[in-house]
C-alpha cells in the first residue's frame, strides 16, 4: 500500500493553512494601514499645527493639505472594504510616492515612514491583485 493519499491530503491541508494564514496577515496589514492613514488624514483635515506648518513649508497652499488628508481618509476606508482594498492600496501607493519625493526634495526630511507605508501598501495591492484585476475587467482570456 502507498502513502501517496496521506501525503497528498496533508499537503492540501498545509496549503489551506498557509492560505488562511496569509489571508489573516493581509487583513491585519490592511487594518494597520487603515489606522495609520486615518490618523494622518484626520490630522491634516482638522488642522493639526504640525501639518499646517509642514504644508506651509511645502508651499503649494493649505488646500493641498485638505486634498491629501481626504485621500488618506478615503484610502483608509477603502483598504478595509474587501471590494476596493486593492484599488485603495494602489491609490495609497501613489500618495506615498508623492510623500517620499516631497520629503526628499522639498522638506529635506527622512522618507523612512512614507517608504514603509509604501511597502505595506504595495503588499496589500499585490495580495488583492486578482480581485482588483477582476473589478477592472482584466480577467478576460
Amino acid at each position: 500500500m502507498s502513502n501517496a493519499g496521506a501525503t497528498r491530503g496533508t499537503g492540501a491541508a498545509s496549503a489551506r493553512n498557509r492560505g488562511r494564514a496569509a489571508n489573516v496577515a493581509l487583513w491585519a496589514l490592511r487594518a494597520l494601514l487603515a489606522v495609520v492613514f486615518a490618523m494622518a488624514g484626520l490630522a491634516k483635515v482638522f488642522g493639526d499645527p504640525a501639518m499646517v506648518e509642514m504644508f506651509a513649508t511645502i508651499g503649494v497652499g493649505q488646500w493641498f493639505r485638505y486634498v491629501v488628508g481626504a485621500l488618506e481618509i478615503a484610502g483608509a476606508v477603502g483598504v478595509l472594504t474587501p471590494r476596493f482594498s486593492g484599488s485603495a492600496a494602489l491609490g495609497l501607493v501613489c500618495v506615498m510616492l508623492g510623500a517620499i519625493f516631497t520629503n526628499l526634495f522639498v522638506l529635506g526630511a527622512s522618507p523612512v515612514l512614507p517608504l514603509g507605508l509604501l511597502v505595506a501598501s504595495v503588499v496589500v495591492a499585490w495580495g488583492r491583485r486578482s480581485r482588483t484585476r477582476a473589478q477592472a475587467g482584466g480577467n478576460r482570456r
